[in-house]
């Protein structure tokens, strides 16, 4: 299938980390990739006047008890057995955001991000510290500092921001959203809805 399918992420959602680990299984049963596109979570909510759900029901306990309770479920479901809550959680992902741009031009994008969720959402690493994101990348076996100076390029700002932007104008509001064809879907729920519309498509191909 030549479906086109779009995972639009920001490293800083723990629902975006959970949706990369369940993300294989889904190309494998269909046999399409996923395009991982890069935003600025911090952008989104700005330009749609969205805030994160940890701030939107602070004052709300019953709800965020039941989102910890999906969280749960969700895990357990899809055996992420890894997952761990990042103690320095919200952070401002600006820097790492920026990171997954230049590793889309020095030609290291997957193993950057997936470098990056680790560190995020299994090793609960501050990845706002640049000394943290460095040593971070170096294990991984990229180098570090030369992905890290890569976040000040004028052109790597230029296309995370773009990015953003171009997700906003699609109808993005948040962290993950998934684009298949033209068809917007939000959150790790709707995983399965995502699946479903690659197969619809794929068929009309046929």
């Amino acid at each position: 299938m030549t479906v086109p399918v779009q995972f639009l992420f920001d490293f800083g959602s723990p629902n975006a980390y959970m949706c990369h680990r369940v993300i294989p299984a889904i190309e494998a049963r269909t046999g399409v990739a996923f395009e991982y596109l890069p935003i600025l979570l911090g952008g989104i909510f700005k330009l749609s006047g969205n805030r994160s759900p940890a701030e939107a029901f602070a004052g709300i306990p019953n709800k965020r008890a039941y989102d910890q309770l999906e969280v749960r479920r969700f895990v357990a479901k899809h055996h992420l057995d890894r997952y761990r809550h990042n103690p320095f959680w919200p952070a401002n992902t600006l820097q790492i955001m920026r990171g997954a741009v230049a590793a889309q031009k020095q030609g290291c994008f997957e193993r950057y991000v997936e470098a990056v969720f680790v560190a995020m959402w299994e090793q609960g690493r501050n990845m706002e510290d640049p000394a943290v994101i460095v040593q971070t990348l170096d294990e991984a076996g990229l180098d570090g500092q030369r992905l890290y100076e890569g976040t000040q390029d004028p052109e790597v700002k230029a296309r995370l921001m773009a990015n953003t932007q171009a997700a906003f104008e699609r109808g993005a509001f948040g962290s993950p959203t998934f684009f298949v064809g033209s068809e917007i879907f939000f959150g790790k729920d709707r995983l399965r809805e995502v699946e479903e519309e690659i197969v619809r498509q794929g068929a009309s191909q046929a």
